[in-house]
């Protein structure tokens, strides 16, 4: 079974493993999934064992999260229960994980911003583990027709926790979703984002992945009308021990199309493992699609490791752009010199060429208080590196 909701279409391709993002299965059913091995395509970066369990279906949910609300005038903020009609209208499970975190999940947040609408402050929701041990969790959000909205996600505290998170964004509509993955170093977080894209909307993302133990992000958007502009933006900051991996998958299944997706991570320490897999699919029969992916990863230590692998599937001959690209290495020498031949010591050039290197991600983020917070943290994983 394909994703109908995001126009993903199934391909045959014969026999054997799947040769297209296409070909992916769907169901919110966790026993129409394998139990992953390590084997397959889409978990061979992934340390399974630390998991902790969330892929093999104990479904125990022993843990303990606490979420916290708010929304200025105009947005419609709830609390319901997982017989909601509204809720998994706009995705299907694509993993065993997502699928375990739907049947799982006991309550969900939907934010509702009202056709018209420009909300003049955010959005916050706040997901805090306060009890360790397994929690899942479901948020929907949608953008009515020509409102605009910034939703910001942040997560923190103590958990292993998955959720899968919705993000309609109606025609002529535009919504900035900042997702804060701040946790404490014993978490573990795998989160499934779905987006669908309408007529002319604007969708941004906003991905910050400083803490946890292993943090596994995998945005998924879709179009539903011509015109629809989608990018996808992060940044992480991966230390001694942590594993992050970031796996974004862009689907054009819609003419005259849009996507932009940049993610830049730093590493440092021993073990540090980062991840990123970008996807982008220019479907059949489509026009005027316009796409580019990039990844850049600078390797501040010995130890750390980066597996970074762009993809691009292209069905149809009429493309108006497709490109992606992907670098990992150390600090760059002659920007190092340049600072250094001006004054500025060593340790100090260093600071400033990371600094620099995150700006891009950081200003992008509409919320003044939330870029501080970010880039503060970002400098005190810094000062921890000098």
């Amino acid at each position: 079974m394909a994703t109908p909701n995001l126009g993903i279409k199934e391909h045959s391709h014969g026999g054997g493993l799947p040769v297209s993002k296409l070909d992916v299965h769907g169901s919110f059913d966790p026993n129409d999934f394998p139990k992953p091995t390590g084997r397959e395509e889409e978990w061979r970066f992934t340390p399974l064992r630390r998991l902790r369990g969330l892929h093999d279906g104990r479904n125990i949910a022993d843990g303990v999260v606490k979420v916290e609300m708010s929304a200025p005038e105009g947005v419609t903020v709830e609390t319901v229960g997982r017989d909601d009609e509204r809720l998994a209208r706009s995705f299907l499970p694509t993993d065993r994980v997502s699928a375990l975190a739907y049947q799982s999940f006991t309550e969900a947040v939907v934010v509702t911003v009202g056709k018209d609408t420009r909300a003049d402050e955010p959005v916050f929701i706040r997901v805090t583990g306060t009890e360790q041990g397994d929690a899942y969790g479901h948020v929907l959000v949608r953008a009515e027709q020509f409102s605009s909205a910034t939703v910001v996600l942040e997560y923190a505290g103590t958990s292993i926790y998955a959720d899968n998170v919705e993000f309609v964004v109606d025609d002529g509509a535009r919504l900035d979703v900042v997702s804060l993955q701040d946790w404490d170093r014993d978490s573990v977080h795998v989160s499934h984002q779905y987006t669908k894209v309408g007529r002319d909307a604007h969708y941004r993302s906003v991905v910050i992945t400083l803490g946890g133990d292993l943090v596994r992000l995998s945005p998924k958007v879709g179009y539903t009308g011509p015109g629809g502009n989608a990018e996808l933006y992060g940044l992480y900051f991966t230390g001694a021990g942590q594993h992050h991996e970031h796996r974004s998958l862009v689907d054009h299944n819609v003419s005259h199309t849009r996507s932009r997706v940049d993610y830049k991570g730093a590493l440092s320490g021993e073990d540090a493992h980062s991840v990123w897999i970008g996807d982008v699919i220019i479907g059949e029969d489509t026009k005027g699609t316009d796409s580019y992916e990039n990844n850049r990863n600078l390797v501040l230590t010995d130890g750390a490791r980066v597996d970074s692998v762009p993809n691009l599937e292209i069905f149809s001959g009429e493309v108006e752009g497709a490109g992606h690209a992907s670098t990992s290495g150390r600090l760059d020498d002659i920007h190092l010199f340049y600072l250094q031949s001006r004054g500025i010591p060593a340790d100090e050039a260093r600071r400033l060429v990371i600094r620099g290197f995150f700006a891009e991600i950081i200003n992008r983020i509409e919320v003044p208080e939330l870029r501080q917070r970010i880039t503060d943290e970002v400098e005190e994983k810094l000062a921890f590196h000098d």
